[in-house]
This record gives structure tokens, C-alpha cells and sequence, in this order.
């Protein structure tokens, strides 16, 4: 008799047990997040990598990337890829390679003044993005993920002297300190389908998020004794949020290909409301503020935010040669990105940012589709390096040049109960990259040197097969 049954495998299980720990460490690692950089304060906040990590180490390459074992949520047209037909298997059977995706990455920051000697670090963890992508049938997947878009946190402290207009003599100390807090989400769901060599996708999600602004003020005087005051704004937000892409590959010859692509999100509005409060204080014994009188206070104020349009534009080069010819498969590519940030608006504020724009290179040395079995462990990692130029978003009077280099590489884990050290129907992976950013130069206000590790945990496993027998 001819049956065919759906079955989960013992490898399913396992990887799925990786996969609720991972989310359970990286929700952990969520909530430690230590940032101090200024320019946070400007726009929704600090702008997140928008990339895989596998791409990330490529320069954050992603219009024109498409792997099966890799879930390219930048572009959803590269989901149609998810879906692969194992090597030595026949081609009636398909197998579904689920895949699941889930970084961390942590970053040392450096501010300097450009005129003075001072200087401030920071060090900072948090989790990058959790992905599930899912086969459908051949040239079908969809793909569930959840990954922040910004975040808010820094933390200046001023002091001064307060002089006498009249007189120009100094009559009190003025400490000020300035805080924000916060950031955004996107948890999305999207799909991507291939018609032959053209993809189309589309992701839709729910962005969401807060911002916090304060600013707290002291003064000291020998005879007269002043109150601590506090000026606090918060800011909610969130609406359903789209983007989508599109990817066309060419055929060169037999061993290589390109793929073209166009990634991105047009202008979007979300509904917010916010919450002011005007508010004299104490400290107490630990730090603790205690309210003494409420000076002014308004919740609940409607208003939204406009967020601008990005539209990314890039293409890949393939090269995947045969086992006889016994050489390293390699890709390069480059992306354009465009954003309008001329046309954002927060809560009907223009805010100090501007139009930008950023040039991608990069590429990846890697073995070859056929290179898993019999070959050493040095021939299966995967080497990415890339570089990438532009100006940020934030202007404060001038353009912030922005200028970065990265390395990665593809870590493969093997199952050491398996005799043949590697399964063809289930693969791991660790993804690293090693990224340095920097903001501003000599004429900028403030000048930022980034240094940032990433690790991403790929797993995948063909958790459906047509399996026949009598």
C-alpha cells in the first residue's frame, strides 16, 4: 500500500528546543540595553541595522541577496527561496528547510568632542531580530519575525555658573541634566513568491514604540534654598507599517548568475498620543525623586508621526562552480539606499534630520553547494568583508559623514552524532561580524566611533517530507 505522511523528525525537535531557548537569552538580553549616545535624541532614535547578520559582515548588503538558508527580511521577495530540493535526493520529493534566525549583537561607542580632549564610552547589548521563515511550496515562503527599528538612551549632565545680568556677577550653580528613553518595534509577518526568474514580497507588521525626553534642573545658592524642577515629555506611538521588494534573477552561464533588487517603504503615518508634565522635586537617601507640586501636567494628547519613505536599489553576483572543478563559490554586490527624511514630522515637530544616503560594497567566499561531504571543516566557512559610505540622518547644521568597514564570517555546527559530520537535510550556523562605524569628523559637534559584534543563531531543518513506502 502507498502512503505519504507529513512527520517531524527527531532533529525537528531538538531545533526547535534551540530555538525557545534562544528566544528566552535574547528577551534576557533585551532588557540590559546601556546606551549614552546623543545623537538618539534626534528623529525615532538610534537607527538598529536593518540587515541580517550574515550581511552585515558583506557591508548590509541586502537587495539582491537570496539564500535558502537565510531569512533576508529587508528584501520579503527572497522569501520565494526558501524552499530547497537536497542534493542527492530525488527532485519528486521536496523538502520544506525551515529555517529560524535569531541575533545579538553588542557595541562599544567612543564619543569626542572634535576641539577638546574629552571623551566618553559606552558599551551596550541587545538583541538584534528573532525570524521564522517558512516553505510553502516550490518558489512560496513566508517568514514571521520581530526586530527593534530604534532605540533612545542618553544621559548629558551640565553644569554652570548663573550670572547677574545687571551686575555680571555670579549668583547661583546650575546643574541640568538631560535624559531620553525608549525606542521601537516591528514584529511583521511577510511572504515572497517566484514567478521563474522574478520575485515579488511584501511584509506587514505593527511599529510601535515610545520615546521619553526629560530634563531635570538644580540650583544651588549659599542663602536660598531652591526646589529641583523636571520637564518631562512622553511620546507613544504605533500604526501598521508595509514595505516590499522586488528581485529578478539573470542567468550568465551555468555556474553564475545575477540577481537584481529593489527593497523599501514609502511614507507611512502612525496614530501617537503624548503625556507632559511640569513638576517640582526631591531627591531622596538612594536617588529616588518624590513629587512636591505639580506645576502643569497633560495627558493623552493626540498626534502622529510621519515616517518617511526608504527605498534601497543593488544587485548580487553568484558564482557557484561545479564539485569537478573543486573551487570556492564566491559572491559581490552593491547597494544604493535613499531616505526622505525631509518629510518626517513628529507629533507635527520637523525635527534636525535630513534627506541621506549610503553606498553599500561587499562580498562573500564561500564553499560551493556540493562541498558539504568528505570536505574539511576550514573549506565550509563562509568569509564576508564590505565597506559602506554616506551621511546620517541627523543634521545639526551640517552633514555627519558616516563611514564603516566589516568582516563576518559563517561558522557551520556540526551534529557530532552523526558519523558523516553533516546532515544534508539539517544545517546550523553561526554568523559573526565585526563591524566599525563613524559619525562626524573634525567639523561636527560631536564625533561617534562605533565598534559592534554580532552573533546570529541560523538553524534549519526539513520539518516536512513526502516519505513513500509499502
Amino acid at each position: 500500500m502507498l502512503l505519504a505522511n507529513l512527520i517531524f523528525s527527531e532533529r525537528t525537535r531538538l531545533c526547535v528546543s534551540r530555538s525557545l531557548f534562544s528566544i528566552s537569552f535574547l528577551l534576557l538580553v533585551n532588557t540590559v540595553i546601556a546606551q549614552n549616545s546623543p545623537y538618539s535624541r534626534y528623529g525615532l532614535g538610534d537607527q538598529i541595522s536593518n540587515t541580517n547578520i550574515a550581511t552585515r559582515g558583506m557591508g548590509g548588503l541586502s537587495a539582491g541577496y537570496r539564500e535558502p538558508q537565510t531569512i533576508n527580511f529587508s528584501n520579503p521577495a527572497s522569501y520565494s527561496a526558501f524552499l530547497a530540493i537536497l542534493e542527492g535526493v530525488s527532485k519528486d520529493v521536496a523538502f520544506g528547510r525551515v529555517v529560524f534566525d535569531a541575533g545579538v549583537n553588542i557595541d562599544s561607542r567612543t564619543l569626542r568632542s572634535p576641539n577638546t580632549t574629552q571623551s566618553f564610552t559606552s558599551t551596550n547589548a541587545q538583541f538584534s531580530y528573532l525570524q521564522l521563515g517558512l516553505p510553502i511550496r516550490k518558489g512560496w515562503g513566508i517568514a514571521f519575525g520581530l526586530r527593534p527599528i530604534t532605540r533612545v538612551g542618553y544621559n548629558i549632565t551640565r553644569r554652570e555658573r548663573l550670572f547677574d545680568p545687571n551686575t555680571l556677577l555670579p549668583i547661583d550653580s546650575a546643574l541640568t541634566e538631560f535624559t531620553g528613553d525608549g525606542g521601537s518595534f516591528l514584529p511583521s509577518i511577510g511572504t515572497g513568491v517566484a514567478i521563474k526568474n522574478f520575485s515579488a514580497g511584501i511584509n506587514l507588521g505593527y511599529l510601535f514604540g515610545k520615546k521619553e525626553i526629560g530634563t531635570r534642573r538644580a540650583l544651588f545658592n549659599d542663602s536660598v534654598n531652591y526646589q529641583n524642577s523636571v520637564h518631562s515629555t512622553v511620546y507613544s506611538f504605533g500604526d501598521l507599517f508595509l514595505n516590499a521588494g522586488l528581485q529578478y534573477n539573470i542567468e550568465i552561464n551555468k555556474q553564475s548568475a545575477i540577481t537584481l533588487g529593489a527593497a523599501g517603504n514609502w511614507k507611512q503615518k502612525l496614530k501617537g498620543q503624548q503625556d507632559t508634565r511640569r513638576e517640582s522635586f526631591i531627591r531622596g537617601s538612594v536617588g529616588e525623586e518624590f513629587r512636591i507640586d505639580s506645576v502643569f501636567e497633560q495627558k493623552d494628547v493626540k498626534g502622529e508621526v510621519v515616517f518617511p519613505a526608504s527605498f534601497t536599489y543593488g544587485f548580487m553576483i553568484n558564482n557557484n562552480p561545479t564539485t569537478e572543478q573543486n573551487r570556492r563559490a564566491w559572491s559581490l554586490g552593491a547597494d544604493f539606499v535613499q531616505n526622505q527624511w525631509d518629510n518626517f514630522r513628529f507629533f507635527g515637530a520637523k525635527d534636525s534630520v535630513k534627506n541621506n544616503w549610503e553606498l553599500r560594497l561587499g562580498g562573500q567566499l564561500n564553499q560551493h553547494s556540493k562541498a558539504f561531504i568528505n570536505s574539511r571543516y576550514s573549506q565550509l566557512i563562509s568569509y564576508r568583508a564590505g565597506i559602506f559610505i554616506g551621511k546620517d540622518y541627523v543634521n545639526l547644521g551640517k552633514e555627519v559623514p558616516l563611514l564603516g568597514a566589516t568582516f563576518g564570517v559563517g561558522l557551520p555546527i556540526f551534529s557530532f552524532n552523526d558519523p558523516s559530520r553533516y546532515r544534508r537535510s539539517q544545517a546550523t550556523n553561526l554568523n559573526l561580524s565585526f563591524e566599525y562605524v563613524r559619525k562626524g569628523n573634525n567639523e561636527s559637534r560631536l564625533k561617534e566611533n562605533m565598534f559592534r559584534i554580532s552573533a546570529g543563531f541560523n538553524f534549519s531543518d526539513s520539518w516536512f517530507s513526502k516519505r513513500k513506502y509499502d
